[in-house]
């Protein structure tokens, strides 16, 4: 493993903030490890991917709710800023939140690959990195280019302890405090 290093930021969390106010609705921004990154738009096959976990989330812990396309704080101190392709949190936790929610009530992150150059990167190493420094229980990444899905659980000081990953078609155990049992069978469907 490359050890990290701590980069000056790009600018300050309330700079992004200002600047991602002002983002044209078509362009999706985070402010990861100190820079600005631009997030692709979701394609119709992510979309069906979410939509598939929301209605596996509302039959299996109808006492959760999905929220697409979310802000949240991440890293250190809280100076990073994910939006996260779903998070998973207790019904109506994010009453009274603003455009980015503290990691500290999320029990789920999860990530859909896109096409673009910046996702393995960005999903695979600075965002489980992210999560797990905000404290976020479990982060769940469903891997389009290899078709796999991977959970990571057990956040410690800034990284997961463990991940597991299978491949699509695969039962996928989410653990504590999830506690859901995915049959991945479908997305199978969605990996072009």
């Amino acid at each position: 493993m490359t050890p990290r290093t701590e980069q000056q930021p790009q600018m300050s969390v309330e700079e992004f903030e200002e600047l991602e106010r002002h983002a044209p609705e078509t362009v999706r921004l985070e402010f990861i490890q100190g820079k600005v990154q631009v997030k692709g738009v979701p394609d119709g096959n992510h979309s069906e991917i979410y939509m598939w976990l929301l209605e596996q989330c509302m039959q299996l812990r109808p006492d959760l709710r999905l929220y697409p396309e979310r802000g949240v704080k991440t890293e250190s101190y809280r100076k990073g800023r994910a939006r996260a392709d779903a998070i998973l949190v207790p019904r109506r936790s994010l009453k009274g939140h603003g455009e980015w929610s503290d990691g500290a009530g999320v029990i789920m992150a999860v990530e859909i690959t896109s096409y673009d150059s910046d996702t393995n990167q960005r999903d695979r190493i600075d965002k489980p990195d992210g999560y797990a420094a905000a404290g976020i229980p479990v982060y769940l990444l469903i891997d389009r280019d290899d078709c796999s899905v991977v959970v990571f659980n057990q956040p410690e000081k800034g990284r997961y302890r463990h991940q597991e990953k299978l491949p699509f078609g695969a039962r996928v155990k989410l653990p504590e405090p999830v506690d859901i049992t995915l049959d991945t069978e479908p997305l199978k469907e969605f990996a072009d």
